[in-house]
Formats: structure tokens, C-alpha cells, sequence
């Protein structure tokens, strides 16, 4: 798989929504190898999106479409200032991945991270999944050797937050507590009302 990731700021959420549904619905079926996207605008207007392709020559094909180029132009005047752009084709899906059903999406973009280390603590992650009905699935992509991007899909904030607040087994106190440590370097982005495809 992989990734390509956008992000800005937007002072007109509806503006990005609409375009973005607009490629849904024009460019989407010309677009070779497309996996799907989450995307979406923070209450503070941060805007995140993440797109999934089979490989990376299929989303280059998909950038080098004219058709392509002039929507991006389009999607252009919704942002405010400058657009940052990440790939990677360095991923990994937990619990099946990403999941349309989400109605809360929560991006953790963490920094200086040990990469070892998170992924001892995603085996202990598996076995706590079944105490939290709340979370579809997640996905991570990799953007440098201590950074990564976390993507978790929920049934809805509200379930979320009571998940978070839940007394979770005694032997998983340890892992939350390096956890909690870890993420210190973390900037969580909300997306409360998030486009899934």
C-alpha cells in the first residue's frame, strides 16, 4: 500500500468537503489502483487527508492525470496558506484496517518515537482490542525512521471517550503508562466529522 498524506488549514470545511466529493464522484472511477481515503477538517480547522493506493506507480499515474491536475487547482482556494504533502509506502493495518462505519476518526501524528518499541507495544494493543467495542480498526504509516501517522476509526466520539476513561485489567496498566510516556511528542487531530471512502 501506499500513502500519500495532506494536510493545511481551512478557514471553509464545507468548501473542502464539497470538492472532495466531487472527485468521489468524477475522478474516482479513472483513478487506477485507488484504495480509499479518510479525510477531514479539526474544530480549529486543521485539515488531514489521507489517501490509500496499491502502489505508488498507481498514484502516480493518478497525479499525472490532466483531469487531476485541475481539481487539485480547484481544492487549492479552499486552503489557507501553505499544503503539506507526505508518502510512504511504509504501513501497517490493525484489526482490519480503516473502516467506513466510523463516525469519529482520531489522527496521532507522533514524533521521535522508537520504532521497536511502538511495535512491542501493538502486540500488547491486539490483546486489549477486544475490551474496547468502541474501536473499527486503525492503520499507521511510517513518514521517517521515529515518525509515524496513527489513524483510529471509532463507532462515535462519545464511545471513544468512554473508552478512554474505562478501568482497563491490571496488566495492561504498565503498557498504557509507557504508552502515555511515548506520546508525549504527539499532536492529536479530531475528526469529528470525517469523509470515508
Amino acid at each position: 500500500m501506499f500513502v500519500q498524506v495532506i494536510e493545511g488549514r481551512t478557514s471553509d470545511p464545507e468548501g473542502i468537503k464539497r470538492q472532495a466529493e466531487r472527485w468521489q464522484t468524477e475522478l474516482r472511477p479513472g483513478a487506477t489502483g485507488y484504495l480509499g481515503v479518510t479525510s477531514g477538517v479539526t474544530a480549529d480547522g486543521k485539515t488531514i487527508t489521507i489517501v490509500r493506493f496499491d502502489s505508488e506507480e498507481s498514484a502516480r499515474a493518478n497525479s499525472d492525470r490532466p483531469e487531476q491536475s485541475a481539481w487539485f487547482e480547484e481544492m487549492q482556494k479552499y486552503y489557507d496558506g501553505d499544503i503539506a504533502f507526505t508518502e510512504s509506502s511504509d504501513t501497517a493495518e490493525f484489526m482490519g484496517g480503516g473502516s467506513d462505519k466510523a463516525k469519529f476518526v482520531q489522527v496521532m501524528k507522533m514524533s521521535d518515537v522508537d520504532r521497536a518499541q511502538v511495535e512491542r507495544l501493538d502486540a500488547e494493543f491486539e490483546k486489549l482490542a477486544p475490551q474496547r467495542n468502541d474501536i473499527l480498526g486503525l492503520f499507521r504509516v511510517w513518514t521517517g525512521a521515529n515518525s509515524c501517522i496513527d489513524v483510529a476509526y471509532f463507532t462515535s466520539e462519545a464511545d471513544a471517550r468512554a473508552g478512554e476513561k474505562q478501568q482497563l485489567p491490571a496488566e495492561f496498566d504498565e503498557m498504557m503508562k509507557e504508552f502515555g510516556e511515548m506520546t508525549q511528542n504527539t499532536e492529536f487531530l479530531d475528526l469529528k466529522d470525517p469523509q470515508i471512502h
